[in-house]
């Protein structure tokens, strides 16, 4: 492999079997193959292999600061979205399992980055949570305020922590949370203060904020009410948010 057309791929030895085709990704998305789940700035598509649904994320080319820095200097957000799933997996909270990343550059100018995961168990997104009525909501955010908590405790916070990043599915009667979109972490101690301005982001009803608060606070042996007045300070302060309640 040349210096003017490198390419790194990293698979998780679980997946190492599909070797071949993880490594077909970037050729079958130009190509125009899968299903487009979602497409904007970056750009998501659905593969069948081997009866296993993978979702890759295809991160547009940066600008060209950008590519010499991730080049370089800077690891690629799908390798930072693989690292960071597996160490939210090791932590004991759930993200969709990190089949592998593959990154290509045109010698030191960084070019496309791949971020590959199995499709994730969860069928509900946070913003469903004001578009549909679930008999279950109080447990669903009881349920987000533990693993936030657990994520917290384990000196981790995601930066963008909004309503399209927290997924949810009733399994049994046990609500199960997954987290996507790991590209950018906090990793460091995180006090009240810290934890609490990390859920600025998710719009909430008065009693959404109780149920978050509670049991986060329970989680990290915080004053619950210190940390709903604190969550609904940096709320308040959020701009263009959708929630106007207090």
């Amino acid at each position: 492999m040349g210096l003017m057309n490198l390419r790194t791929e990293v698979i998780h030895p679980r997946y190492s079997s599909e070797k071949e085709f993880i490594c077909s990704i970037p050729q079958l998305f130009e190509k125009g193959e899968g299903s487009v789940v979602y497409k904007g700035r970056n750009e998501l598509r659905s593969f069948v292999h081997n009866g296993i649904e993978y979702i890759v994320k295809s991160y547009r080319r940066p600008n060209f600061v950008n590519r010499f820095v991730y080049g370089i200097f800077r690891p690629s957000k799908a390798k930072r979205s693989y690292e960071n799933a597996l160490r939210l997996i090791d932590a004991g909270v759930g993200t969709p399992f990190p089949v592998a990343y593959i990154n290509i550059r045109s010698s030191l100018l960084f070019d496309k980055s791949y971020f590959v995961s199995l499709k994730s168990r969860c069928s509900h997104v946070y913003s469903q949570l004001f578009e549909h009525k679930f008999e279950e909501e109080d447990e669903i955010l009881r349920e987000i305020g533990r693993v936030t908590a657990v994520l917290h405790n384990n000196g981790m916070a995601h930066l963008d922590y909004g309503r399209g990043n927290i997924l949810f599915e009733n399994v049994g009667g046990k609500i199960m949370i997954e987290l996507v979109d790991l590209n950018r972490m906090y990793f460091g101690p995180l006090d009240i203060v810290k934890g609490c301005k990390n859920l600025e982001r998710l719009p909430a009803t008065p009693r959404m904020h109780e149920m978050l608060s509670e049991e986060y606070a329970k989680g990290r042996n915080f004053n619950p009410d210190e940390c709903l007045e604190l969550i609904k300070k940096f709320r308040s302060t959020q701009p263009g948010k959708i929630d106007n309640l207090y």
